[in-house]
């Protein structure tokens, strides 16, 4: 997975550090997380990688392309290496879980704004709420 790592970083035109390494490794395998969770991640496995190495890395990764960092309303940034695919999210309002959502197959009608202002359309962010099924669970059951 290293590799595959680096050819991204590559691509991107970003140097291959550890810490940038690490933070897309954590992203990888972690989805949705919020800051505080990748610096435990990331030190659970480099212990020297700093906070503020992993803030920069974070915001260098943002700007590249190579991660995308949403925020739902009322909640904290959160990061995720699921780019490019125009996907939007479902948030739990009680416990605050998050979980993709692919866009309609095809023509994505997301992208198609009653009055798009004459702005060239590239990416529209869709955030559905309610209750995850722990949640719903727990609120039928009072």
């Amino acid at each position: 997975m290293t590799s595959d790592l680096e050819a991204r970083l590559r691509a991107a035109s970003l140097r291959v550090t550890r810490p940038r390494l690490a933070v897309l490794a954590a992203l990888s395998d972690h989805s949705h997380v919020d800051t505080d969770t990748v610096i435990s991640l990331v030190r659970a496995e480099h212990p020297t990688v700093s906070h503020q190495a992993v803030y920069d890395v974070l915001r260098a990764l943002t700007v590249a392309g190579l991660v995308r960092r949403i925020e739902p309303a009322g909640a904290t940034a959160r990061y995720e290496a699921r780019v490019g695919d125009n996907h939007h999210h479902v948030v739990c309002r009680s416990c605050g879980a998050i979980a993709d959502v692919d866009c309609t197959p095809g023509h994505a009608p997301c992208l198609i704004a009653s009055d798009d202002h004459d702005f060239v359309i590239d990416e529209a962010e869709v955030v559905y709420w309610g209750a995850c099924p722990d949640c719903a669970a727990k609120a039928s059951r009072r």
